[in-house]
């Protein structure tokens, strides 16, 4: 008996020390009783602007959470949020809250604990109040709710209606009812398409009938659509954008819905001369466009060997026991995967690395800020069409290098880190230097999946004398399990530079977080500033799509996206650059070193289209990973880095011997550890 009780206080502590995840309506009934009203003070957590808790005056009525600065402020809502349409998780330990829709994650704290129980007795019956009121109501009154809503209907249906396989076959019928009508829906309002709800993400007592879980879409194209406009690109920042998959990423931090700003922003539909980097021929070969007006051509691919397999994962089967927890340790299937790597990913942030070079050339010191902000910009531009995937993660020595002389620079990149995972990269040319070390916190809250990166990027230009150090801003990938999954960055960017020569310019650039109606989503704003802290230069834009200077209606394009290939929605929503990252030559491979991450054999199968085959050796490299940590540890030994080094602050540095042993004695010729 004493074994039991402890066995109880054991699991008590546990649960209260970890995330407990609120479960959803088991089934209809028409008894359940109408819940009170509830409303009070609690503290809401922003992330930014203004970060920490915040008091907000809260009223929950059937099903429905408002919030207000104050009680006496009702008139002037800040913010809506329907619980039962949202996935609710509780931490008794700090008294918080959390509610997850698609388009935010709410933050929510009590002050005592026995105002805590309160609210959560109370929204877990508003929560299941308003379930049943949705799973009841009429599809008439279904067909005139905006889609969003409708694709959450349509999973809280799938979720919560059918609890056995008797109930399957009335169900179905009125899940069919219901694409009916969104489909007219679709045709007389111009909604988005059906496709993009993704059913089959979720391991349902329904599959098991009916196979809904491959649920193929009506008009055969993949599903997670990007968002991408009939007239903008469509790219997206790689270093944020994906979500990261556990075993190699340390994953954790918080994330918080920043309240709608009164103000509207504007962008401007300016037109600008400003040509492509580069540009394809009729044959598909890349042509990069010199700094001299000269083009060289560069036999490239131009796509990959095959297109994204489309086969469904049960993802809430994997992350529902995850909620609000570090996800460093929970595996991910290799269908989740992009045929590249981290450190592929990382070399991605100088595509448009002829802004470095505009900036040598820029005497104009708050100039050559704006060029250096637009940059630091750009690097977020390849993610936009790449929420649905997630890069490789980097075997602990892995490499990956990219020597370009059509855009006059050489990239290494090596895992310097296990536990916590840390990328470090390292690009130079004769007119820059830059590095950066990356890690991430990650943190999956029910329907989004929030990236807070960790470190500092770094860029020197030594003609002036001048060094410029900034951080990255916050990522969430929005609809995780279901819809169209879409991925928003926000937070501030400083841009701080230091010169031993002329006058000292530092930027601001602010990511706007996507308002309601998805008001400012992609939007930008910076200000360039002297060392008065006068404003300079003005800046505004989409980080998807360009970068102006200036104020509506007299403004200059400092950079526009480049175009997208034909067809890359099949192709994982590569860009051209991307596209030839892991392409591996013939006459490249005895000048590699056996860590590159185009020797990677699961990389390798993925981009080919073998999903089973990248499955089996995915798990077989990380096996042999587990091993040689194994191995260190018994020995009492650790991993050092072959072409890196920590600097005193902490950073990591290159040690300046990688292009020299490539060229004598040559890699070939020197030992490595096997890594698959």
């Amino acid at each position: 008996m004493l074994l039991v009780d402890q066995k109880r206080l054991d699991t008590s502590v546990l649960n209260s020390h970890s995330w407990e995840l609120v479960e959803d309506l088991r089934g209809l009934t028409r008894n359940i009783q109408k819940p009170v009203k509830q409303e009070g003070l609690m503290l809401k957590k922003r992330k930014w602007p203004m970060k920490g808790w915040h008091k907000r005056y809260f009223l929950l009525e059937r099903g429905i959470l408002t919030y207000a600065k104050t009680g006496n402020d009702k008139g002037r809502l800040r913010g809506r949020i329907d619980v039962g349409l949202s996935v609710m998780a509780v931490k008794k330990k700090s008294l918080c809250i959390d509610l997850d829709t698609e388009d935010s994650i709410y933050h929510l704290k009590a002050k005592t604990r026995d105002l805590f129980e309160q609210w959560v007795t109370e929204l877990r019956h508003h929560r299941m109040f308003r379930q049943n009121e949705i799973a009841m109501e009429p599809p008439e009154r279904q067909l005139q709710s905006d889609p969003t809503s409708n694709r959450r209907v349509l999973t809280l249906l799938i979720q919560s209606s059918i609890t056995n396989l008797s109930e399957c076959e009335s169900g179905l019928l009125e899940l069919n009812l219901l694409l009916k009508n969104m489909e007219v829906l679709h045709r007389t309002f111009s909604a988005p398409a059906i496709n993009l709800l993704q059913v089959g993400l979720f391991g349902l007592n329904m599959c098991l009938c009916f196979g809904l879980c491959g649920w193929d879409l009506p008009d055969g194209s993949r599903p997670l659509l990007q968002q991408v406009s009939s007239e903008s690109r469509g790219s997206i920042p790689e270093s944020l954008s994906e979500f990261f998959d556990a075993k190699e990423y340390l994953l954790s931090g918080s994330s918080s819905e920043n309240e709608v700003s009164d103000d509207d922003s504007y962008i401007s539909d300016v037109s600008d001369s400003m040509s492509v980097e580069y540009c394809r021929n009729e044959n598909g070969i890349t042509k990069a466009i010199l700094s001299n007006g000269n083009d060289c051509a560069l036999k490239r691919r131009d796509r990959l060997p095959s297109s994204r397999m489309n086969e469904s994962v049960n993802l809430w089967s994997i992350l529902r026991s995850n909620i609000g927890k570090d996800l460093s340790k929970v595996a991910m299937p290799v269908q989740l995967n992009e045929p590249l790597n981290t450190l592929q990913r990382l070399c991605e942030e100088v595509e448009y690395s002829h802004l470095l070079d505009t900036a040598v050339n820029t005497h104009d010191p708050h100039m050559r800020m704006v060029y250096i902000a637009a940059f630091a910009i750009s690097a977020y531009a390849c993610s936009f069409t790449r929420a649905g995937g997630k890069p490789f993660n980097p075997i602990l020595g892995e490499t990956y290098e990219c020597l370009r002389p059509d855009k006059g620079f050489r990239f290494i990149a090596e895992q310097v880190s296990h536990h916590p995972p840390v990328s470090a990269c390292h690009c130079e040319s004769k007119n820059y230097t830059f590095w950066q070390d990356v890690r991430w916190k990650n943190k999956f809250w029910g329907k989004s999946m929030e990236i807070v990166p960790m470190g500092v990027t770094h860029l020197e230009l030594p003609g002036f004398g001048d060094r410029y150090e900034w951080s990255k801003v916050t990522s969430c990938i929005h609809n995780i399990l279901s819809g169209q999954r879409w991925i928003e960055h926000y937070g501030e960017m400083s841009i701080k530079h230091s010169t031993t020569m002329g006058d000292v310019s530092h930027c601001k650039v602010t990511f706007l977080k996507v308002g309601s109606g998805g008001l400012n989503a992609n939007e930008v704003e910076g200000v360039v500033t002297d060392s008065h802290g006068r404003v300079i230069h003005s800046l505004f834009g989409k980080w998807s799509e360009a970068l102006y200077l200036g104020k509506p209606p007299s403004v200059t394009c400092i950079w526009r996206a480049n175009p997208m290939p034909e067809d890359h929605e099949q192709y994982y929503g590569f860009t051209q650059f991307a596209v030839e990252l892991n392409e591996l030559e013939e006459g490249l491979k005895p000048l590699l070193p056996l860590t590159d991450t185009r020797f990677r054999p699961d990389q390798r199968l993925l981009e080919e289209g073998d999903i089973a085959g990248a499955e089996e050796q995915k798990e077989r490299i990380e096996v042999l990973q587990r091993e040689r940590r194994r191995v260190l540890q018994e020995n009492s030994m650790t991993h050092s880095p072959r072409f890196f080094k920590r600097a005193e602050d902490d950073s990591w540095v290159s040690n300046g011997t990688y292009w020299d042993l490539r060229k004598d004695p040559g890699f070939s010729k020197l030992e490595f550890p096997v890594l698959w």
